[in-house]
């Protein structure tokens, strides 16, 4: 069954308004997928983005899924396959960091929100035509970051994003005061260190600050 974009436009949405911040995860050992969703869960962030950036990143997906109080997303999206492994191992959103026509007829055959990414005018007015009011904006801060948010905001009031790339716990509050802005995606909630360490109550305690940046 297709879903319109519309419809997953807004299921996306009310995903990104879950939290200020979207942790954006690269996880290389399956075996802390269970203790970190539990650990920015219980800080306050509940919508995780796990990329498909690492071998274990599928199954990394399929357990932080069945961690309660969570919306596990994949993030990096870039081709049908992508979508539908993604959505087989219990993916509830997509983010993708650009979009093409393919991607976004896999993601409204298998039902799965996308966060589509859009770093120009033309890029956000082709979705937005296409059905797709909430985007991702990216690379954040290289496309001009905040200044560049503010300038969409006037000509396309109807859109809104969640800035990702180079937003840190310093910039974020800039990024969310705009107006166009429901939440931003980063990844210093979870250093590669604390991780490796397993310092689940470093990172739940990362997560709180980030939840209270909103």
């Amino acid at each position: 069954m297709t879903h319109t974009p519309q419809e997953l436009s807004a299921k996306a949405r009310t995903i990104c308004e879950m939290a200020p911040i979207v942790p954006v995860l690269v996880v290389d050992d399956v075996t802390a997928a269970d203790p970190l969703a539990k650990a920015l869960i219980s800080g306050g962030l509940p919508a995780l983005e796990v990329t498909l950036r690492t071998p274990a990143a599928l199954d990394v997906i399929r357990v932080m899924s069945q961690v309660p109080g969570g919306m596990v997303g994949a993030g990096t999206l870039i081709t049908p396959e992508d979508v539908r492994a993604a959505k087989e191992a219990g993916a509830t959103f997509g983010v993708s960091p650009g979009a093409t026509d393919a991607l976004i007829a896999a993601c409204e055959d298998e039902g799965l929100p996308l966060l589509p990414g859009a770093a120009t005018a033309s890029e956000a007015m082709a979705l937005l035509e296409r059905g797709y009011a909430m985007l991702k904006f990216f690379p954040a801060e290289a496309s001009g970051g905040v200044p560049a948010l503010k300038s969409l905001a006037s000509p396309l009031p109807q859109i809104s994003f969640c800035p990702t790339g180079g937003v840190n716990p310093k910039n974020a509050p800039e990024y969310l005061a705009c107006a166009n802005v429901v939440c931003a995606g980063g990844s210093w909630v979870a250093p590669k260190d604390m991780v490796a360490a397993g310092d689940w109550a470093g990172i739940e305690a990362l997560a709180r600050d980030a939840a209270k940046l909103g």
